[in-house]
């Protein structure tokens, strides 16, 4: 048996869950910019009321990795190693990317494409990988300008579902009768669930005091313009 606490913060979703063998039995989150800082504690802290749980009776904590957004990764990995410390329990870290693939491909009974899931890094990039309807990974995780000659080849021969807040942007680049795009918000601690849980069982773990979030790309600050 195995209960595990899950946190989602790589992009604008803020999201805790609780699952209990895989499936999720406590979920709370909220899709909105600049809250993960003050809502994230909030919101485990409230998952764990609701499925009745103690830190202590907690097996592990897993925590989406990246790629995404640095502040969002720091604030979800930072808090994940402090409760693992505190309470001494193993760290799980899970890819993003195939953690929303794979929350796809659970509403997706018999789907045979292809999913992309895409995170919103900037203009038309994003950061993005492709995987098959077992999860088995077709093109590495990347940081990928779209145009109108992405995907191409793929496109010729199967259907792709790309999904994720950097997916809608895409929509009027990728041109093709067999892709097709989904708003749904794919970016949640209750799709870590069976991944997190397979990870367990495989004492995947981390290394608490060394795991760092999966950036993909430097973080930049951008100057303000100096005022004449």
């Amino acid at each position: 048996m195995a209960t595990i606490l899950q946190i989602e913060t790589a992009t604008s979703t803020c999201s805790a869950a609780i699952s209990l063998n895989g499936e999720t039995i406590a979920l709370k989150e909220l899709r909105a910019h600049n809250i993960h800082a003050g809502s994230l504690t909030l919101f485990i802290e409230e998952v764990m009321a609701n499925a009745g749980m103690a830190y202590a009776d907690l097996d592990a904590v897993a925590v989406s990795k990246g790629p995404g957004s640095y502040t969002g990764l720091r604030i979800g990995v930072s808090t994940a190693k402090g409760i693992c410390f505190a309470v001494e329990k193993p760290l799980i870290g899970i890819n993003t990317l195939q953690m929303m693939a794979r929350g796809f491909l659970g509403t997706a009974e018999n789907y045979s494409g292809l999913v992309c899931p895409m995170i919103d890094a900037r203009r038309m990039e994003v950061f993005t990988a492709l995987y098959d309807q077992h999860l088995t990974e077709v093109l590495p995780v990347s940081a990928k300008i779209i145009d109108e000659y992405s995907y191409l080849e793929e496109l010729e021969n199967r259907e792709i579902s790309f999904i994720g807040d950097g997916a809608m942007k895409c929509n009027e680049s990728i041109l093709s009768a067999n892709a097709h795009f989904s708003a749904l918000n794919f970016n949640s601690a209750a799709h870590m669930s069976g991944l997190a849980f397979e990870a367990f069982n495989r004492q995947d773990f981390e290394d608490t005091a060394y795991f760092e979030p999966y950036y993909l790309k430097d973080f930049v600050i951008t100057q303000a313009k100096k005022k004449v």
